[in-house]
């Protein structure tokens, strides 16, 4: 009698566990005294071991689908390193959280989803939200060097995540479960030999940053995804996305921990307009009886 309420316990703290791992990405990129490339490609590195390891899926042969989707998902990677590197975590993730705008605009031509008058209504405010990080972005500081561009970077890797998603959408209805895994292997593999060339010389970077790199792979994104993928398996569409808000919204709490760095009062106001259009999206598309999305 009461093996399924804690099993289903055990499947939404999982999918916490994967928010919250997702989150201390922003504060550990910050940490590393690596550049970008550096700490993209190794990053990288270190999640394709994990992952190809870790999830079952993975470890299938890559299709034409998995590696196009692999390439999209390469640029989400890269970018959202680089982003984090030149402007505030909270702005980065939250600009990558814009992610269903360009869903929106993506689904008609390559889901052959038709555009309805309420997702122009729900994706309004994520539109606005987007325009608030670039009224007022702040000015450089130490660990926000180049806000402006670190705004722009952020937001094409929102445009790359969604290109991800709708490419997951596609694999899943194609070759299933394992066929995004593969992907998300062949992304890491992909995202790790397009920045190499860039890495060397590692003229810097000790003891400390090896540990952060080896980290943001095997644990931020290899544990991650594995708890994550096990944590859908028994929880609903609309609690998984809602439990997932997690992790923008941890984000910049663990840089403010770990560097002090404070989103400006656009940030904020931004990254609120975005959550709350998300979970209002994901409120209706599921009442409605729609599958609900929304990207880690």
């Amino acid at each position: 009698m009461t093996r399924a309420p804690s099993h289903a316990m055990l499947h939404r703290l999982l999918i916490l566990a994967a928010a919250a791992l997702f989150s201390t990405g922003g504060a550990a990129i910050k940490s590393a005294h690596l550049d970008g490339w550096q700490v993209a490609a190794f990053r990288s590195a270190w999640a394709a071991i994990a992952l190809y390891l870790l999830l079952p899926g993975g470890r299938a042969r890559w299709s034409r689908g998995a590696v196009v989707v692999g390439v999209v998902y390469a640029g989400t990677m890269i970018l959202f390193v680089t982003a984090n590197k030149l402007t505030t975590a909270a702005a980065t993730i939250f600009l990558q959280d814009t992610a269903p705008l360009w869903i929106l605009l993506m689904g008609p031509r390559l889901l052959h989803e038709p555009v309805r008058r309420r997702d122009l209504v729900t994706m309004a405010p994520v539109a606005l939200g987007l325009a608030c990080f670039f009224v007022g972005y702040g000015p450089p500081a130490k660990t926000a060097p180049d806000p402006l561009r670190g705004n722009i970077l952020a937001a094409v890797s929102g445009v790359f995540w969604a290109g991800t998603v709708v490419g997951f959408r596609r694999l899943g209805r194609a070759g299933g479960t394992g066929a995004g895994a593969s992907a998300i292997v062949a992304g890491n593999v992909i995202a790790c030999a397009v920045c190499l060339p860039f890495a060397f010389p590692v003229a810097t970077g000790g003891l400390h940053d090896w540990l952060i790199v080896s980290y943001l792979g095997i644990i931020q994104i290899g544990l991650a995804y594995v708890c994550l993928v096990r944590g859908l398996a028994g929880v609903p569409a609309l609690e998984a996305s809602l439990l997932l808000l997690a992790e923008p919204v941890l984000n910049p709490i663990w840089t403010w921990l770990v560097h002090g760095e404070r989103p400006g009062a656009w940030a904020l106001a931004g990254g609120a307009i975005i959550l709350a259009a998300t979970t209002v999206r994901s409120a209706i598309e599921t009442r409605r009886g729609a599958p609900a999305q929304r990207p880690t």
